[in-house]
């Protein structure tokens, strides 16, 4: 059974997240648009997530905890959890490591925090959009440590991903799950980039407004309609079988 997904969404709590992309507009949406699977990412933060989850519970949606996470080098990696105490632990970690530079939200935007109801219940003080002091080799362990996945964010970025920023792969990397924006250029990166033929590739909106987010365009494989959370990050992260199909792409 395929499930179609977007696991790259933003909420009022990034900076550059649009206001209206609150927890319940998020939800209503995703519904609308038709996905079953959904990951709210924002910038180096999981805490809208807990209200998305339980804003989704009407619409059957499964969301996972997240965020994305910005290293030392300015390479953003999706980082997604199974259980919402887990993500919020990795939150701590990660805010440790984050710059203490106030937010200036005429320049950058607000930092919305939420509720279920759409309430805001406060605002985060620090810019969340910084590099953390978290390199990029330290990544997979520590999000392993808190029982996540790590997917190195729009490959095919110009800026922003684990390409633009370090200019390869590093040959000791970990992960098996990487995420390409414009499926058309992936052959490109499969021929430059080795490591990738053993990844799972996804393709997700990085949306910061309610209508970018994905049309149910992209799936994941599953055994039933309703798979646990542990069961999406186990098939996100398990290496694809290639056919000779694959070989045309």
């Amino acid at each position: 059974m395929e499930l179609a997904y977007d696991l790259h969404i933003h909420s009022c709590l990034s900076p550059c997240g649009d206001p209206d992309m609150t927890p319940n507009n998020i939800a209503g949406m995703a519904f609308l648009k038709e996905l079953k699977i959904i990951a709210l990412t924002d910038h180096n933060t999981a805490r809208n997530a807990p209200a998305l989850i339980r804003a989704a519970e009407q619409y059957g949606l499964i969301v996972l905890p997240g965020m994305e996470l910005t290293t030392q080098e300015e390479a953003h990696v999706v980082c997604l959890f199974a259980e919402t105490e887990d993500a919020l632990a990795f939150d701590a970690y990660v805010y440790e490591r984050l710059p203490r530079i106030r937010n200036k939200k005429q320049v950058f935007g607000e930092q919305i925090l939420m509720n279920e109801k759409d309430e805001p219940m406060g605002e985060e003080e620090y810019l969340l959009i910084n590099a953390t002091s978290i390199p990029f080799d330290d990544v997979y362990d520590a999000v392993t440590a808190y029982n996540g996945i790590m997917i190195p964010a729009h490959l095919d970025k110009s800026t922003t991903s684990l390409i633009s920023s370090l200019g390869y792969i590093p040959p000791e990397s970990k992960f098996t799950c990487a995420e390409v924006k414009d499926l058309s250029r992936l052959h490109g990166l499969l021929h430059d980039h080795p490591h990738l033929e053993n990844c799972r590739i996804i393709s997700d909106s990085d949306a910061h407004y309610l209508g970018d987010i994905s049309e149910a365009v992209h799936t994941l494989p599953f055994a039933n309609d309703h798979p646990s959370k542990r069961e999406i990050l186990e098939t996100l992260v398990r290496p694809p079988v290639h056919t000779e199909a694959d070989a045309t792409l």
